[in-house]
């Protein structure tokens, strides 16, 4: 909710997380991530970078069209509304709901996603170090606790690797 377009590096590829912005007891809450774990560079995807340019792009469009109805109070957001404010929660989940019911796919909750990112990467064979960097948590422990069930089918498939290389040699 935090993430403003000047924590986006295009040609680095990366983005930092720097800040959080929560709805507390009426008002919009900026604060920094819980640990230092939490502020971290994330590489993105290239074509990630892509939709994030023409995100970029329909926002100046928006502004553009909003005038002086546009609020700067907030800075650069990268996810607003159509008036530079901070989109609401309930709003943020309506749209996921939309978005992945268009997708064919089972509703979830807008934390899931991480967890869905972190599943992905660690099938893609993705080191947990890494996904824990990603995720902003301060021990891998946390990785391996939580994706203990992914981890349990990379065994069978590393144990089968093993198989393959040790016994069922490829010819050179």
């Amino acid at each position: 909710m935090g993430l403003r377009w000047s924590d986006i590096d295009f040609e680095a590829g990366t983005i930092q997380v720097r800040r959080t912005l929560c709805w507390v007891r009426g008002s919009w809450v900026e604060g920094e991530p819980k640990t230092a774990a939490g502020r971290r560079k994330v590489v993105l995807p290239p074509e990630l970078l892509g939709i994030l340019k023409e995100h970029k792009r329909a926002q100046a469009e928006a502004k553009l069209k909003a005038g002086p109805g546009w609020s700067s109070e907030y800075g650069d957001l990268v996810f607003s509304t159509r008036a530079g404010q901070p989109i609401p929660g309930q709003s943020l989940r309506r749209g996921l709901k939309q978005v992945l019911k268009r997708a064919g796919l089972p509703a979830i909750r807008f934390h899931d996603l991480r967890h869905t990112h972190a599943t992905l990467l660690l099938v893609g064979g993705v080191n947990p170090r890494v996904v824990q960097e990603r995720l902003g948590h301060t021990q891998v422990g946390i990785i391996l606790g939580t994706y203990s069930h992914v981890l349990a089918d990379l065994q069978r498939e590393a144990a089968l690797k093993l198989d393959r290389t040790l016994f069922k040699p490829q010819p050179r």
